[in-house]
């Protein structure tokens, strides 16, 4: 279970970092054209905290335990994405955007089932 949790880990800290940095370096114009008309609800530096809180899960979700330095970050940052995803979730619904509400919605499976693998299933502890 450990080498599945790793997999996961690894594709989730893709996925994050990848749409992090896309918000942190382009502009709100441009990102409406990539990744949706979402971005005119939100100022440029709340899509630009979107992005960091992205960026610094996909980071804690590898790092931490790869280096073993305060292997535990993990689990924050696994709590971290999933309160990202269920809030990016009630977004996509209040706007009526299905397909992103099923992207997001297995994000967060994956990032709760990463939560749960590392405190009980394979504990980092």
């Amino acid at each position: 279970m450990n080498i599945t949790l790793w997999i996961v880990q690894g594709i989730l800290a893709f996925v994050f970092l990848m749409a992090g940095l896309i918000k942190l370096s382009q502009p709100k114009h441009v990102l409406r054209k990539k990744i949706g008309y979402w971005v005119d609800s939100y100022t440029g530096g709340a899509i630009k905290t979107i992005g960091l809180t992205e960026v610094l899960g996909a980071i804690g979700l590898v790092l931490p335990m790869a280096l073993n330095i305060i292997p535990s970050l993990t689990i924050v940052a696994a709590a971290g994405l999933s309160i990202t995803m269920i809030g990016a979730i009630a977004v996509h619904l209040k706007r009526k955007e299905r397909k992103e509400v099923t992207i997001n919605l297995a994000l967060l499976l994956l990032t709760v089932f990463v939560l749960v693998g590392r405190l009980y299933i394979s504990p980092i502890f």
